[in-house]
């Protein structure tokens, strides 16, 4: 019964992410296309959790307000944009305004802040 119940679960989530289309990547995926390819970082926390500890370079805007202040990031249009969130799962409601807006490069990084932390990667605190 576990098994059934952990298969429908999977499978409804991945139909999810296939609906979505919104891509995720690893953190080690998500710092190549920075150094690679220019990429930047959209940290969609709120400003208390970001200014705890954030990526270096990343840019602020909460998702209750990235609506209005998706004009901001019109500079990176051409660019990869990582989107962090907490935990990975707010971030994919991110990628779907981007990509609506015109953002064809953005992704999920895939279990956001919390695995970014948990791989010992660096974090800055304002």
């Amino acid at each position: 019964m576990m098994v059934g119940t952990f298969a429908i679960l999977l499978i409804l989530w991945l139909g999810y992410e296939f609906m979505t289309g919104n891509k995720a990547i690893s953190c080690q995926q998500a710092t190549l296309l920075v150094n690679r390819e220019d990429g930047v970082f959209l940290d969609i926390r709120d400003r208390g959790d970001f200014r705890n500890g954030h990526i270096a370079g990343a840019v602020n805007i909460s998702m209750a307000s990235l609506k209005d202040r998706v004009g901001e990031l019109e500079k990176y249009k051409a660019k990869p944009i990582i989107v962090v969130c907490k935990m990975g799962n707010t971030a994919s409601a991110a990628v779907s305004e981007l990509q609506k807006a015109g953002f064809e490069k953005s992704c999920v990084m895939r279990g956001g802040m919390s695995n970014w932390q948990n791989d010992n990667l660096p974090v800055v605190t304002k």
